[in-house]
């Protein structure tokens, strides 16, 4: 038996090979006007956003604007955005310039308003403001604008949702996380390849454009069928009707042997309904099957707990009546049955231990219910956290006078207090998720042998909210208050960080603390040791840090805006970068401290002790610097417009390249005197000669210039008018 084979004959080249240079030039002309058209399309978007936000940047460094809360459309938005690209903690809790909050509200509403423009033009007319530039149009297959779905499905999913997401869970997954700027190169690489087609897809057309159902054209050429082929590189279905006559014409019958069809098993049972019935009852069954299964799995886990809540019930009862006062249980027995119900992890049996706390007075008892409480763990927070509150209201209420209802109400305390700090040193780096806010741990008695004190040395606490807590007086020498949260990555957007606005630690020993990226607004610290803690970008807006000792400590990128820090010592502190907006910094030592780059407008440095210390390019404009030791310090480039240096010792300082607009040197020491021995500790740093410190240093518009000052300013280089 024998079948035609059809076979179709070329006898003519095609003209598309024939002119296959011309046509290479023609693509690449028109993919360069594509890219153009997107470049410009992208550029609008990404101008009206960076525009107005350097603006608001730029506005939020001046000092002669008045400052509110930030925007809570910013703090939303900015943590929506840092959650997803792992970035770092974003806490909002900051001042800005007033004009600045609203002009990065138009840095977020304007891109999105210059979007939906864009994509209405292109759904409307087919062609965006870049497209129309450039003679690029959008049509779907009868050649018209594509419409709103269309346009939405095309840039919405395609161009942007599904290489995006595609590259973020390959960096997500991948040992670039959390670097952004791996993410960012993929998700160029994936926006390019979707653009310019992939290499398996059919004339490698673009996937936005494909799921879509439109395609891009030349909008300077009339439209026909062939310019849909030519930009796709394929045929349309509906273009590949040829002349009948033709093809009749192009083929010729040719006798071959058939061969017998090929069959599989797939297509057997494609065809044989019986095998079809056959097949949808069998998963019919296997669903049957597992809801069974699932059901009974269910019912056998809730009857378990059941009876295990049911024997936990009977055991809890038993043991309440062993522990009854009027029980004749031995106190071996009251203590075997203490530990006994720490076992039951049941939340009676919590409650009822953290109640016999409060009222047991014999202390070996307290001892074992400390112990059975310890072993429970952080679950038993909550109770104890309660239980403290109240006793610390009660003992508020019988006042400061000595008797023996406070010395009862202290003891109660006390236990409580220590059992928290039990489980806090027990459990450390597992209570990420405690909440402690408002919590009283601080010393409990008065005189020489106070009856607690918290002590958490080398401890975990971070991701602990001691909001508002009063941990005064506490020892948390070495311990850390932030750290890795589940992606086991510094800083991400999960990482724990402890909360310690609002709270009292006054007195405290922090000394080596890890307190970096940690929450402390408003937090009382005065009288603290922090010597060598570490505080980088911490939040410790209007903490009082008054009389704390911060020798060596690490302060780059600290927010202390409105903070006290009067009599403090910060010397050879690192405070790169901080942000002191309106600090009071009234006598500090700070000896050889960097604040270079540091935002130190408005700050009163009243009496203070700068000697030594770097203020390169630091913003010291209208700062209170009077009466202050500048001597040795490094000044360069700093920008000291409106500063009051009255009776300010600049001798010896680096005064070259500072903004000196309207300061005020009433007063001024500008020239070294006859050196103090006791001052032979402070190094003079290697500045060449001392005509070089205000060397081109414009004093003109300086105020309170006397004859002295003018006449070591002109001697040495400085610039004024009366100069000779």
């Amino acid at each position: 038996m024998t079948s035609p084979i059809v076979r179709r004959i070329s006898n003519q080249s095609s003209p598309s090979r024939s002119n296959n240079e011309p046509e290479k030039n023609k693509s690449s002309r028109f993919t360069t006007r594509r890219i153009a058209a997107w470049a410009t399309e992208m550029s609008l978007v990404v101008v009206s956003s960076f525009v107005p936000f350097s603006i608001g940047t730029y506005l939020n460094s001046r000092t002669d604007i008045n400052r509110v809360p930030l925007n809570p459309v910013l703090i939303v938005t900015e943590r929506e955005i840092a959650r997803p690209l792992a970035l770092p903690i974003s806490y909002g809790t900051r001042n800005v310039a007033w004009p600045t909050n609203f002009l990065w509200t138009v840095a977020i509403l304007a891109p999105l308003a210059i979007s939906g423009w864009q994509l209405y033009l292109l759904a409307k007319t087919g062609s965006g403001i870049g497209k129309r530039k450039y003679g690029i149009r959008v049509v779907n297959e009868q050649g018209d604008p594509p419409g709103i779905v269309a346009v939405l499905v095309r840039e919405g999913i395609g161009r942007w949702t599904l290489p995006v997401t595609a590259a973020y869970l390959l960096w997500h997954y991948s040992p670039f996380f959390p670097y952004l700027g791996a993410f960012i190169a993929l998700s160029g690489l994936f926006i390019l390849a979707e653009g310019t087609g992939f290499s398996w897809q059919k004339g490698r057309r673009a996937l936005h454009d494909t799921i879509a159902g439109t395609y891009t054209i030349d909008a300077t050429k009339p439209f026909t069928l062939e310019q849909l082929q030519e930009n796709t590189h394929e045929q349309p279905e509906w273009t590949k009707q040829g002349d009948e006559d033709a093809a009749i014409a192009s083929i010729v019958m040719t006798p071959e042997t058939t061969q017998p069809e090929a069959t599989n098993q797939w297509t057997q049972f494609r065809r044989n309904p019986n095998m079809k019935l056959l097949g949808i009852a069998f998963l019919s069954m296997t669903g049957v099957l597992i809801t069974l299964v699932g059901t009974q799995i269910y019912i056998q886990t809730q009857q378990n707990r059941r009876i295990t809540e049911q024997r936990n019930s009977q055991q809890f009862l038993a043991i309440v009546n062993q522990l009854n006062p009027n029980s004749t249980a031995t106190i071996e027995e009251r203590h075997s049955a203490i530990m006994a119900m720490g076992t039951l992890n049941d939340p009676q049996a919590i409650q009822f231990l953290v109640g016999l706390l409060a009222k047991e007075t014999d202390p070996t008892s307290l001892e074992t219910i400390q112990q059975a409480l310890s072993n429970i763990g952080a679950q038993a927070i909550p109770d104890l956290k309660r239980m403290n509150l109240s006793l610390a209201a009660e003992l508020e209420s019988i006042g400061s006078s000595p008797s023996s209802e406070q010395q009862l109400r202290q003891r109660r305390l006390q236990a409580n207090q220590q059992t928290i700090n039990k489980i806090l040193a027990l459990y450390s780096g597992k209570n990420n998720d405690i909440d402690l806010s408002r919590a009283v741990l601080s010393q409990t008695g008065s005189g020489d042998t106070p009856l607690f004190n918290l002590v958490l040395d080398k401890i975990d606490l971070s991701g602990i909210n001691f909001k508002g807590a009063n941990l005064s007086t506490a020892s948390l020498k070495g311990s850390s208050f932030r750290g890795v949260g589940k992606d086991g990555r510094w800083d991400t957007f999960d990482d724990w960080i402890a909360d310690l606005s609002g709270a009292q630690i006054k007195k405290a020993n922090l000394s080596e603390a890890n307190l970096s990226r940690v929450l402390m607004v408003r937090t009382d610290l005065s009288r603290a040791t922090l010597n060598k803690a570490n505080l980088s970008n911490a939040r410790l807006v209007g903490a009082n840090l008054s009389s704390a000792q911060l020798v060596g400590a690490d302060l780059r990128g600290a927010v202390l805006e409105n903070a006290s820090l009067t009599g403090a010592d910060l010397g050879e502190a690192k405070l790169n970068d901080a942000d002191l907006y309106a600090a009071r910094l009234g006598r500090v030592i700070a000896i050889g401290t960097q604040l270079s780059f540091a935002n130190l407008s408005k700050t009163d440095w009243q009496a203070a002790d700068l000697s030594g210390a770097d203020l390169d390019r630091a913003n010291l404009s209208h700062a209170n610097l009077s009466a202050t030791r500048l001597t040795n310090a490094n000044l360069r480039s700093a920008n000291l417009e409106g500063a009051n240096f009255r009776n300010a010792d600049l001798s010896l300082a680096d005064l070259r390249d500072a903004n000196l607009t309207g300061a005020d040197f009433q007063g001024t020491i500008l020239f070294p005197n006859k050196q103090d021995p006791t001052d032979q500790f402070v190094q003079t740093p290697t500045m060449g000669s001392q005509s070089a410190v205000v060397k081109g240093v414009d004093f003109s518009q300086v105020k309170n210039l006397d004859t002295k000052q003018l006449a070591y300013i002109c001697t040495q280089g400085g610039i004024h008018p009366r100069c000779p």
